[in-house]
């Protein structure tokens, strides 16, 4: 069929909006706009005018629309593979793999020693190495636990028994039942003890009895007491107590620790006895010393170390300052009115 002018204008604009047809020039104009792309489009010209001068004739002219193919009248453009969906990768290589794991190995390895030096270096210079070194300032923990006084004086073989206790003398008492003990109480001035004093260093614990101030020095308040404690006296669950040396030794700490220094003492009683019925040391003595914040110049002391029968012996402590001379018959009353509880 003979393609018209209009026809021609709407198959140049079908072609532009499918652009994987090519259009071939020459055969543009006899190309049917609805043929589908796979089907066999054939054009019969009109015939040729008469040229006057015989010749072979030509036979029916043929455009052909071929989807994909690149050669025609008519063709289509091929399109392009598609890219691969996976990444080629070349042939594994186990020498490159192996020389990457060494060297992963080897940063790790290298971290962990730069953090194992720092981690040294802060112990170090802190002191926190757990054993002697140039900067630990910390002692070694003690192994034995062993309160010094029991080390210094170990239990006797041989021990005194204890006697049925006498009768408590009347008038009023201090008892002390964390102790073990009882004594005699007094009147005004004497006041009831209203704290704990820790005293020396054997750590005395002093937290019942009685006392009154005598005087106000530059360091606080002097004081007469009658005061109890106790202080472990056996090892384990012995106990026997080595009166004699625990008694000089808590003496010995009153002296050095409770007045000023330097004193001299006098010493007027020191025996191992019996108080209330039970094994006691007892040790008197008024000690000299010289403050010259203080008007008191001696004080008369008077110590009992009682074994009640457990492994803290009880310990009975009086001061008399010689500023309150008339009280000092109280150090003998007080020692012989104790009796267990």
């Amino acid at each position: 069929m003979v393609v018209g002018t209009r026809t021609r204008k709407w198959f140049a604009w079908w072609v532009t909006w499918r652009p994987d047809v090519t259009l071939v020039p020459e055969m543009a104009d006899q190309s049917s706009p609805w043929a589908r792309p796979d089907t066999v489009v054939e054009v019969e010209p009109a015939a040729p005018a008469s040229t006057g001068a015989a010749g072979p004739s030509r036979g029916p002219a043929t455009a052909t629309l071929t989807r994909g193919a690149r050669s025609g009248a008519v063709t289509r453009t091929a399109e392009p593979a598609p890219p691969p969906d996976v990444i080629e990768v070349g042939p594994d290589d186990p020498v490159r793999r192996n020389q990457v794991i060494m060297r992963w190995f080897g940063v790790a390895a290298g971290v962990v020693v730069v953090i194992g030096l720092v981690i040294t270096l802060v112990m170090v210079t802190s002191g926190r190495t757990g054993g002697p070194g140039p900067f630990n300032d910390r002692a070694d923990a003690p192994s034995d636990y062993t309160p010094d006084l029991i080390k210094r004086c170990p239990p006797p073989s041989a021990y005194p028994e204890a006697q049925p206790p006498p009768p408590p003398p009347p008038g009023p008492r201090t008892v002390d039942e964390e102790t073990g003990i009882s004594y005699k109480a007094y009147g005004s001035p004497w006041e009831t003890w209203p704290q704990t004093w820790v005293g020396g260093t054997l750590r005395v614990a002093y937290k019942v009895g009685q006392h009154f101030i005598t005087e106000h020095y530059s360091g606080g308040d002097y004081h007469a007491s009658i005061l109890s404690a106790s202080t472990p006296a056996t090892v384990n669950d012995a106990l026997a107590i080595d009166l004699k040396c625990t008694g000089r030794q808590v003496a010995a700490d009153v002296r050095t620790q409770y007045y000023p220094q330097p004193n001299r003492v006098e010493q007027i009683r020191e025996e191992e006895t019996r108080l209330g019925g039970r094994p006691a040391w007892v040790s008197v003595f008024r000690l000299h010393f010289n403050d010259r914040d203080l008007d008191a110049k001696s004080e008369l002391v008077g110590i009992g170390l009682i074994d009640v029968g457990r492994p803290a012996a009880a310990i009975i402590y009086i001061s008399i300052p010689d500023t309150h001379r008339q009280y000092d018959p109280i150090v003998n009353e007080v020692l012989d009115s104790v009796r267990p509880v």
